[in-house]
């Protein structure tokens, strides 16, 4: 371990404390990879985590030992500027094609490009002569450039040479002042103005993640009106605090998460869950900032300020889920550390070996080693994984998928078997009147006097049988009830004009024959009885949710060998809903342990197994699967903070998306890869031979790489729906 030039403050005090800062040029993450492994040498030092995406730096040390001007100076000698965010992180970005870097390049490709004119089209005379040779007009111009779009990575270069790093900056460097003592001085400013461009290019695509992602926030409105008394007040939607009650009026955008008080309409989810059609919201409903009210006036009463919004969570999770590294991002990582010594080396050799051995000419074989040097550059190699698992990370997010990491896009492209939870998650996850069998008098009378006990109480099934009432328009509140007496665990007891009714399950009926089609159907049973005379029953049953038939038959088209639900449900309701859905296998009457045990027997048979849950009641089974996923995470803090990936709604179509979406970045993660690496081995093999030049080095090798595997990447957002 080392220690800063400035002393500590104080002595080492064993709390820890977080510093925050923001290093506006850091575009890709083998800039942050340095960065890291630097400040992690540093004494006082526990913690380092960057993202490229966010161009953010977390620093954990010890209180008492660095300051945040100790880290600033740290980061400073590799090259970069760190500022701290103070705890705001919320700042204009400025478009890379409008700084300081980009404008070095156009005066370079400016240079470059008169120099050029210079040169082939019209007489060039030496301005002055050296010993060696006349230095012409376009020989100053061509250095010029070269100076310029240089000094975008010389002092990242001088800084890597302190440290005795071979990085991209360095190596660059070394090739343009190689190039330039050599007296090749278009190659010189080609290798600047090509690899600027190809940082900038970089950089842009850095940029377009990042924009991704600040458009979700700026669906979020910046005003928002608030009822105060008799008064509606516009104030900044920033300013929301909790209880805050809003007025939005139709076709404006809901400008924080909360519950509507007053009002009903049709709401446009899109931009959280995905979904294509509106939702219908009423008194006690759910809603979210930035979706957008197409209807009906709505009172809104806020429940989280901006900063903890759905859409502020989805933004600040993708930040932290690009931060992780998959696996194949380690292994390029891991791989670029070998390739660039290996290569570096290799220069050494070229440029000294044939001219001591064999009296070859020595600015010849010179040139081919800065060749090399040039494609020793791993820069396009290292972007070739990152670049495609922001691209997939940002697409699902548009698409109301969350996926917390590339560890996980990848891992999802493996998987072969889905389990699945039953209720909340294959079925809506409460109960519906399904029949009523009636053995004295007629359906409706049998439902109003049900609906009129049960309307007292809590229960799931009390209040679908008064939901199915209303539904039905079943008149029921003229009933006259009095004397109510809940049965605990079994019913109610109640008197209708008089009359005592009971009401509750088979047991407060051991007399009456329950009948059989209905229990092995997997039906809830409610009975009632009218002055000790039984006269009917409703069968109640989850519904299966009406995608999830479609959703499964798709995922078995794109080869998902197994579907499995597991559930704490009994044989019959599982094996009921197991036939209308589709799944392969049914695990039924399990405790939450057995349901761990269970995803451990599957991925032991089977491989990768990801398990599909609400978030909440299947903690632990999203824990104990390869990918866990949570379904309705919009609204859930728990969901979207424990699991590997989230619907941001109850969509089960969008399990599909997300296979093909894993499949698809896998495939142009491999073939970027083997591209990087086929590309550059093959110039590595034509430089010796002379059949590459520094320029085709830089052009091929580095910005074309470069191009390739960002377009390649885009690609992923074309994958439906």
């Amino acid at each position: 371990m080392k220690t800063v030039d400035a002393p500590s403050p104080t002595a080492p005090t064993g709390v820890l404390r977080e510093m925050r800062f923001r290093v506006g040029e850091m575009d890709c993450s083998s800039c942050l990879a340095k960065i890291e492994r630097h400040l992690r040498t540093l004494d006082g030092v526990r913690g380092v985590n960057g993202s490229v995406l966010g161009r953010t730096l977390a620093v954990t040390v010890e209180e008492g030992t660095l300051r945040d001007r100790d880290v600033e100076s740290e980061v400073g000698r590799l090259g970069y500027r760190a500022e701290p965010l103070d705890g705001e992180e919320a700042r204009e970005e400025v478009s890379t094609w409008a700084t300081v870097p980009a404008r070095r390049t156009l005066v370079a490709v400016g240079a470059t490009a008169v120099a050029a004119l210079v040169r082939f089209a019209t007489p060039d005379p030496a301005l002055f002569t050296v010993p060696l040779y006349p230095v012409t007009i376009s020989a100053v111009l061509f250095v010029v450039a070269a100076l310029i779009g240089g000094w975008n990575f010389f002092p990242k270069g001088f800084a890597a040479a302190r440290h005795l790093a071979l990085d991209m900056s360095f190596l660059m460097s070394v090739a343009i002042v190689g190039a330039i003592v050599l007296g090749e001085f278009a190659e010189a400013a080609a290798i600047a103005v090509l690899f600027s461009v190809a940082e900038l290019l970089e950089a842009f695509s850095v940029d377009r993640a990042r924009a991704s992602i600040a458009s979700l926030l700026k669906m979020a409105p910046d005003w928002a009106v608030v009822a105060r008394g008799d008064l509606e007040v516009t104030v900044p939607a920033s300013s929301l605090v909790e209880n805050d009650e809003v007025v939005v009026r139709p076709g404006d955008r809901i400008p924080a998460d909360g519950t509507v008080l007053v009002g009903a309409s049709a709401v446009d989810q899109s931009p959280i869950t995905g979904e294509s059609l509106p939702v219908e919201k009423s008194p006690g409903s759910t809603v979210f900032s930035g979706t957008i009210n197409r209807e009906g006036h709505l009172r809104i009463r806020v429940d989280r300020p901006a900063k903890d919004s759905a859409l502020a969570k989805i933004a600040r999770l993708i930040e932290e889920a690009e931060a992780k590294k998959s696996q194949t991002e380690r292994f390029v990582d891991r791989f670029a550390r070998y390739y660039t010594p290996v290569v570096t080396v290799a220069a050494v050799l070229v440029g000294v070996l044939p001219p001591l051995l064999f009296d070859a000419p020595v600015s010849v074989w010179v040139l081919r080693a800065l060749t090399l040097l040039v494609i020793a550059c791993p820069c396009a190699l290292v972007i070739s994984t990152p670049v495609a698992v922001v691209s997939g990370l940002t697409a699902a997010a548009r698409h109301g998928v969350l996926i917390k990491g590339g560890t996980y896009l990848e891992a999802l492209a493996s998987i072969r078997v889905f389990a699945f939870d039953k209720t909340g998650t294959l079925t809506v996850g409460h109960p519906t009147v399904e029949s009523v069998v009636v053995i004295e008098g007629n359906e409706r009378d049998v439902l109003a006097r049900a609906a009129a006990v049960e309307r007292r109480s809590e229960h799931p099934l009390a209040r679908a049988i008064v939901e199915a009432a209303d539904q039905r328009r079943v008149s029921y509140a003229q009933l006259a009830v009095t004397d109510f007496q809940a049965i605990p665990g079994k019913g109610a007891r109640a008197k209708i004009d008089g009359e005592e009714h009971l009401v509750g399950s088979p047991s407060l009926f051991p007399d009456v024959d329950v009948p059989q089609e209905l229990t092995a159907g997997g039906h809830s049973l409610v009975g009632m009885s009218r002055n000790g005379t039984f006269v009917g029953w409703l069968a109640l049953a989850d519904q299966p949710r009406p995608v999830a038939a479609s959703a499964l038959r798709e995922l078995k088209q794109l080869g998902i060998e197994r579907t499995i639900m597991i559930t704490g449900d009994n044989r019959a309701t599982a094996e009921a809903i197991a036939a209308r859905v589709g799944v392969s296998e049914v695990r039924s009457q399990l405790l939450p342990g057995d349901k761990v045990a269970v995803l451990k027997e599957l991925e032991g048979r089977y491989g990768p197994v990801a398990a599909v849950g609400d978030g909440v009641n299947d903690g632990p089974v999203l824990a104990a699967a390869t990918v866990g996923i949570a379904m309705g995470a919009a609204g859930s803090d728990t969901a979207l903070e424990t699991a590997d990936a989230a619907l941001m709604g109850d969509d089960l179509e969008k399990l599909p998306y997300v296979v093909r979406l894993s499949r698809r970045a896998r495939a142009v993660i491999r073939q970027n890869i083997v591209a990087a690496i086929a590309i550059k081995a093959a110039l590595a093999i034509g430089v010796p031979l002379g059949y590459v030049s520094l320029i085709t080095a830089v052009l091929v090798g580095d910005l074309g790489v470069s191009l390739a595997v960002t377009a390649n990447a885009l690609r992923l957002g074309r994958v439906s729906g």
